[in-house]
């Protein structure tokens, strides 16, 4: 089961009802999880009866027209719309993932919309994802090299060497395996995490990167890294289809690997 940080001594109770427009006979509800930490309120969650023949098919599709044409106070992130930006993940029908790659007839019954699990939630929708940024900026994600760059071209890798990327630049840091890892629920202040993982390993295997035994020594730590326990929900849910647990893994293959010279 998801879980969810709510304010000290509160539960979620049963909100509003928004019906559908008089005359709709596609109808689809939608339970979203409401909370304004300005209004001193416990959490709740409304429903909006939503005609699917004037909707789009994307869940986010729904949420836009709720906030558009029925509730302006709803709070959520969205961006691109394209499954590129990752602002737009939720927990959705008990799975974390984006709301604008996930159609709307996938779910049956209700559609039931969380903010990601065991996040501080800042209103409605929006997790607070100050601590998630900073642990991705702690792992410097960026070239780090000691020989100075080529004067008229830039660092180049072979074909073979690029490949060794596939399944890692594709990362667009929703945070949806990283919120769904109960690792990082019980130790998420010290574990990095799998998305923060897989990018300490995208960078672990760029040819062009020269800074290797020091991002593993940052990386050899009780808590940072060797926190997984293999338990694959952050493969389950990523949205790109990528495998967090296979880059964890090879990290501490490679972490042996050194240890063995």
């Amino acid at each position: 089961m998801a879980e969810f940080r709510l304010p000290k001594n509160s539960r979620i109770s049963k909100g509003k009802h928004h019906p559908a427009p008089e005359g709709a006979k596609n109808v689809k509800t939608f339970r979203i999880y409401r909370w304004d930490p300005d209004s001193g309120q416990n959490p709740r969650v409304d429903s909006y009866d939503i005609d699917l023949d004037d909707c789009g098919p994307m869940v986010l599709d729904g949420l836009i027209k709720i906030k558009n044409e029925v509730d302006p106070t709803l709070t959520f992130r969205r961006s691109c719309r394209e499954g590129i930006c990752g602002s737009c993940a939720f927990n959705i029908d008990g799975t974390n993932t984006l709301a604008c790659t996930k159609g709307i007839d996938e779910i049956s019954g209700d559609v039931k919309l969380y903010p990601l699990p065991h996040m501080p939630v800042v209103k409605d929708l929006v997790p607070d994802l100050t601590h998630f940024y900073a642990q991705y900026a702690s792992i410097r994600p960026w070239i780090r090299t000691q020989s100075p760059a080529p004067p008229d071209k830039e660092r180049l890798q072979t074909p073979e060497d690029r490949e060794y990327l596939d399944g890692l630049y594709e990362c667009i840091l929703c945070a949806c395996c990283t919120t769904s890892c109960p690792s990082y629920w019980w130790n998420g202040d010290r574990y990095l995490g799998p998305a923060v993982l897989l990018q300490a390993y995208r960078w672990l295997v760029d040819s062009r990167d020269e800074a290797t035994g020091e991002r593993l020594d940052e990386l050899e730590d009780p808590f940072k890294l060797y926190r997984c326990h293999t338990i694959m929900n952050c493969a389950q849910t990523c949205p790109k289809g990528l495998n967090p647990a296979k880059a964890i893994a090879e990290i501490k293959k490679m972490m042996l690997a050194r240890q063995s010279l």
